[in-house]
């Protein structure tokens, strides 16, 4: 098997000012002090002679190409981001940064909150908007119902609130 990978379809390029703020620590943490000690403890197990049977050695080479991969991601992701930090003109739909509660068919209230995919990892309750239920959400307004295709079937979901962050009352509220 060769080492051709086909190209990801690059994610949605915006993110909330926190999600900013989080991917820019992460870079920094990993360029001004994890990449700096690693790179020092590869200094001295080279000292230390034989190379090919020296594990810290190879374990750290392998650690500081994993941290410049990661380094050179964040760098581009970084540059083409729009950052999304006030709320849409339309507090009644659904947009991106939106709290979404909706009830599935069976009467539960799930809560989320649109985000994009570089964050969804930050909390539990955040979904990406490129997901299936994130893309089925977008537009909608309050009360509307809708059916979406999910990895274990069929689900539909009827939105109950809409709230916004940055808005201090939100006019779609049920």
């Amino acid at each position: 098997m060769g080492r051709y990978r086909p190209p990801q379809i690059p994610g949605s390029q915006f993110i909330t000012p926190e999600g900013l703020a989080r991917l820019r620590a992460e870079l920094d943490e990993l360029w001004r002090n994890e990449r700096p000690r690693v790179t020092q403890a590869v200094q001295d197990a080279a000292a230390q002679g034989d190379r090919s049977e020296n594990a810290e050695y190879t374990y750290g080479k392998r650690r500081l190409r994993e941290i410049d991969r990661r380094v050179r991601f964040l760098r581009q992701r970084l540059s083409g981001m729009t950052v999304v930090d006030r709320p849409p003109s339309d507090l009644r739909r659904v947009f991106f940064g939106a709290w979404v509660t909706v009830e599935r068919a069976d009467g539960a209230e799930l809560r989320y909150r649109i985000v994009g995919p570089d964050e969804t990892g930050a909390a539990p309750d955040y979904i990406s908007m490129d997901s299936p239920l994130g893309r089925a959400l977008l537009g909608k307004s309050l009360d509307a119902q809708l059916s979406v295709a999910l990895p274990a079937g069929s689900a539909t979901f009827t939105i109950i609130a809409i709230e916004y962050p940055a808005a201090t009352r939100s006019p779609a509220r049920s």
